[in-house]
């Protein structure tokens, strides 16, 4: 038996024989009898298992280590202690000793030494709530786009496109080593083109969206970015959905929607966990998350924010400009403004990728970012060009040739219409609901400059 299903049917299993498999996370001995605080994984409450010199192997139990297996069959009593039952044990069998040297001994580990001992993390209390978080946060996301008709699009890992012109990409290629010192010939390449991981999978996302109206992705890509922040990782999992028929008003609506849906999916299927994270990681991350639930998301053109920002009586380290991005102390200032989530949208054409409507001023294009209490910015989106032309000039005026990317502009000759989508950083996401400030934390063996362990 799971400890899920022995605890969801707790009331009905007292007095009677249970047989679990799992981990003793600690014990306690006495001379006669001990105490063993007992977990299987398959939730994140422990049981406690009391056994006495009854036992057969009674010896062999007490001197069981933190860390071993073991198989227990015994009956489920009310607990005389803190906890409202426990097993008190009729037979133990030891599957899997553990020996002294054990590196997650039941004390308090910091997270850099946790990120040492990647392989091993899950064991703690705190990764088991992270990645249990992180699993239903993933199933929610999938709950949302099927229940509402979208297409899971398995995007290609592999790409000959920079969706972001951003140029920090990590290359592919299957040449010898020796020879790439030397100025490259792709021709004699594994594809015959430079090719790249994925930075992003929009534009060919954009390819279904076209077809089937409502399509998303969800999978890892990568970004050779050398940056040692707490927010970048060179891999890392994205949330990409692309809506045809849809605007810029439309593609917040559902930004706002899909947020609110997996915040309220966490907290109703993860309790336990996110009773943890507020005791021991972000005090009144509950209410945070509730707060957002029932909040209604601002939106602002970026002209507004800036002009905000400047009226603002704060002296800032990076000074808010009407062409510029906004750094972190103007995202955490506008939401402080709002009280709440902010949409900051129509963007500054010049610090945004080609492939965003150009608006009518000619200045500006339909993107948009969400910005939430405590963390910045969340996801970031726009409408796209959709008029052939104009994209044609727009990949021209950044020093891009149109004819590399043939089949995205047939897609506006083939058909066009509006259609937008939006990006989310789904470790992003998970710093937000958990409260742990660091990507490193909420990716099981995270990719980052110099560390590819695991």
């Amino acid at each position: 038996m799971d400890l899920l299903e022995l605890h969801k049917q707790s009331e009905d299993l007292l007095n009677k024989e249970v047989t679990l498999e799992g981990w003793i996370k600690n014990h306690r001995r006495q001379k006669e009898f001990g105490f063993i605080d007992f977990s299987d994984g398959t939730c994140f409450k422990h049981i406690q298992v009391v056994y006495d010199n009854t036992l057969e192997n009674f010896p062999e139990i007490s001197h069981t280590l933190v860390g071993s297996a073991l198989k227990i069959t015994g009956t489920l009593i009310p607990s005389s202690g803190n906890q409202d039952y426990e097993v008190k044990a009729s037979q133990i069998e030891v599957v899997g000793a553990c020996p002294e040297d054990y590196p997650i001994q039941p004390k308090r580990h910091t997270k850099e030494f946790l990120r040492e001992q990647a392989y091993l993390r899950p064991r703690t209390n705190l990764f088991q709530a992270v990645f249990r978080v992180r699993s239903v946060a993933a199933h929610a996301i999938h709950t949302y786009f099927q229940e509402r008709g979208y297409v899971y699009f398995h995007a290609p890992l592999l790409t000959s496109s920079d969706c972001e012109g951003a140029g920090e990409m990590f290359q592919v290629t299957t040449l010898p080593i020796d020879t790439l010192k030397d100025k490259i010939d792709y021709s004699k390449d594994f594809f015959g083109k430079k090719v790249n991981l994925t930075v992003s999978t929009q534009l060919e996302l954009e390819t279904f969206a076209t077809s089937f109206k409502k399509s998303y992705s969800f999978g890892p890509t990568f970004r050779a970015e050398n940056s040692n922040t707490k927010t970048h990782a060179a891999e890392f999992w994205m949330v990409e959905p692309e809506i045809a028929f849809c605007d810029l008003n439309g593609d917040m609506d559902i930004m706002e929607s899909m947020l609110k849906f997996v915040v309220q999916y966490v907290l109703e299927h993860c309790p336990d966990e996110m009773e943890f994270f507020d005791t021991f990681v972000e005090k009144g991350i509950i209410e945070k998350l509730t707060k957002l639930i029932n909040s209604k998301f601002t939106r602002i053109d970026h002209k507004e924010a800036i002009k905000i920002l400047k009226e603002a009586n704060i002296k800032w380290e990076f000074e808010p400009e009407y062409g510029e991005d906004i750094a972190k102390e103007h995202e955490k200032y506008i939401t402080e403004y709002f009280n709440g989530p902010v949409f900051i949208k129509n963007w500054p054409k010049d610090i945004k990728a080609f492939y965003m409507k150009l608006n009518s001023d000619g200045k500006t294009v339909a993107a948009v970012d969400l910005e939430v209490p405590g963390a910045g910015e969340l996801m970031g989106g726009s409408q796209r060009e959709e008029d052939y032309d104009k994209l044609v000039s727009r990949m021209k005026e950044l020093g891009l040739n149109p004819e590399d990317m043939e089949w995205y502009l047939n897609l506006r000759k083939y058909g066009t219409c509006p259609h937008a989508g939006f990006g989310m950083g789904f470790e992003r996401l998970l710093i937000y609901l958990t409260g742990v400030d660091n990507i490193r934390d909420v990716i099981a063996y995270p990719r980052t400059p110099g560390n590819c362990e695991f």
